[in-house]
């Protein structure tokens, strides 16, 4: 069977009603080894819920998983990415939580529910368990959350890994509060959401990014002041200055290595670091411990490493961004045919928002 593309509709189709088009990672270490593949549509079994995929995001983590620096070992063959959406089309015959036509996004660790996190429930869509990039996917309902009704596909999309990283670094244990300081770091989706969810929250906001160009749509999101720091190497400096010397209560730390140091710089007293990622890309990324130890003892700081988070707080998430009518920063969007372009774009860091593939439509 050959899988065709359809100028008109904009996306794969197969001449057999009974076969899909998926990409699956063939090969590691390459966006090349990303492959079109021609399987037939899945039936869902008792549990199960069949899904018209609309549209899909690609999130850093998924760049990471490409190349096998991730955490988690992915599995060969794998269908990529966690964050995707779509229409209920049938559901098995024990399935409760869900009907016919319902919008719907995958929960990026499909098991876990509630409460702490645990190696019994570490799977995730698009890296130990099928994603989400193709035209149907079979996913359990307990994986599932229905999509915030005021958001289209592609705005849902971007939801389930950066969105809910954001919220989640932004609630947990110690949640924001009205008149609390929040300094993002960047402008990819984890930093714009938190700007938004942090405004939403009555916060002051101090961004950073390394463009002047982004200095206004950074202004328009939400945040109060914007600082570049590559103009300005001590950035923290900056930080300080703004909060009158005190420092900030939270910082969505997003650069891992590379700004850890001057984010325990900017921090204020029992302020908390949430740590969403320890990468780095900077080639003298070396945090010295001794200029972290000390700030952190003597202010008291917290370091809160997180992971996305859980279904519970997704579906938290879902009704505050209906309630405050949040709407996500999409950059750029993607045909289904142009997979290997928007992962091209994605790992080249420079969006502003999120990156958006759709298909079915």
């Amino acid at each position: 069977m050959v899988a065709v593309w359809c100028v008109d509709q904009g996306r794969f189709t197969s001449s057999n009603k009974n076969t899909m088009n998926a990409y699956i990672i063939e090969n590691f270490g390459s966006i090349d080894g990303i492959t079109l593949t021609e399987r037939p549509v899945p039936t869902p079994g008792p549990n199960q819920v069949l899904i018209k995929v609309k549209a899909v995001s690609i999130a850093r983590r998924d760049i990471y998983i490409l190349n096998q620096v991730y955490p988690l070992p992915p599995k060969q063959g794998i269908i990529p990415l966690s964050d995707g959406v779509g229409e209920v089309i049938s559901t098995g015959a024990q399935v409760t939580r869900f009907k016919t036509g319902d919008r719907v996004a995958g929960n990026y660790f499909a098991n876990w529910r509630d409460g702490q996190i645990d190696m019994d429930i570490i799977d995730q869509l698009g890296c130990t368990l099928d994603g989400m990039l193709a035209e149907y996917v079979i996913l359990n309902e307990d994986w599932l959350v229905r999509i915030p009704a005021n958001l289209s596909w592609q705005e849902a999309a971007t939801l389930p890994c950066a969105a809910l990283t954001a919220w989640s670094a932004l609630t947990g244990p110690k949640p924001v509060l009205a008149g609390d300081t929040v300094l993002t770091i960047g402008s990819g989706g984890v930093a714009v959401f938190a700007i938004q969810f942090a405004k939403m929250m009555g916060a002051r906001i101090i961004a950073l990014t390394s463009k002047d160009s982004k200095f206004e749509a950074l202004h328009n999101l939400g945040a109060d002041e914007v600082i570049n720091y590559t103009t300005h190497a001590d950035w923290h400096q900056q930080v300080k200055e703004l909060t009158g010397g005190s420092g900030v209560s939270r910082v969505i730390e997003t650069g891992g290595i590379d700004t850890f140091e001057q984010s325990v710089k900017s921090a204020g007293f029992g302020a908390e670091i949430t740590l969403v990622s320890s990468a780095g890309v900077l080639n003298n990324s070396t945090v010295l411990l001794k200029s972290v130890l000390a700030p952190l003892f003597v202010k008291m700081i917290s370091i809160r490493p997180i992971f996305v988070g859980s279904r519970l707080s997704f579906e938290a998430m879902n009704r505050a961004i209906e309630v405050f009518v949040i709407k996500p920063v999409i950059d750029k969007i993607y045909t289904f045919k142009q997979v290997k372009e928007a992962f091209h774009y994605v790992a080249a860091g420079e969006q502003l928002g999120k990156v958006i593939i759709v298909l079915n439509e």
